[in-house]
């Protein structure tokens, strides 16, 4: 008979730039499914006021303005500059461990939570994990959804693209893999699929 288990099972969604992860995280958590959103925590943290801001502005002066963190200025300092990214990295992720930690604790009664994180694989936050869910679509619809985002350049999606795990990668590491290439509908169905089994069968027990 298995154990009970006494936490959340803790899912780890990701996938590349386009894939629609953003979405399927929303259809988790209509759900009822609490997720952790790592990248809002971080626009949180770096908006007006923000706890991050006053350390950002203190290694990138001229980054900070009133209304937080000016991203165009600070992603024209770091976004070529491997150094300068991991001086913003190491003001940035302990912060975010510390709210996911907390997020946690909230959330310590629910039988499943799900850890939003884009560069998952990136940042080995893979072995922090009970599952890992990958949301993909063919790369065709992938180019199409990222060079239709306003200010977006071919040049910087390629770009982007070579600092991520490569989707194939991705979907060959996955516990599961979310199709985003079909309908809303046929999307928030594997989504329930999938709940559905971990609830019935978690992932480990």
């Amino acid at each position: 008979m298995s154990e009970v288990r006494d936490r959340p099972l803790i899912v780890g969604l990701t996938g590349s730039i386009g894939m629609g992860k953003s979405t399927v995280a929303a259809m988790f958590s209509r759900e009822g499914v609490p997720v952790f959103d790592a990248d809002a925590e971080v626009r949180a943290m770096q908006g007006p006021g923000g706890a991050l801001v006053p350390a950002i502005e203190a290694a990138f002066p001229g980054s900070t303005g009133p209304e937080g963190v000016l991203r165009e200025e600070l992603g024209a300092l770091v976004f070529e500059d491997p150094t300068k990214l991991a001086a913003l990295e190491a003001i940035v992720h302990p912060a975010v461990a510390e709210r996911r930690t907390r997020f946690l604790a909230d959330n310590a009664d629910a039988p499943i939570v799900v850890f939003d994180i884009p560069l998952l694989f990136e940042r080995g936050g893979d072995a922090a994990v009970d599952a890992v869910v990958v949301v993909s679509a063919s790369a065709r619809q992938q180019r199409e959804r990222v060079l239709a985002r306003p200010g977006m350049t071919r040049e910087k999606f390629e770009h982007i693209l070579s600092l991520q795990t490569p989707d194939a990668e991705k979907r060959e590491r996955a516990d599961h893999v979310i199709d985003t290439g079909t309908t809303l509908g046929e999307t928030q169905a594997q989504v329930r699929a999938l709940i559905s089994r971990w609830k019935s069968d978690p992932p480990g027990e």
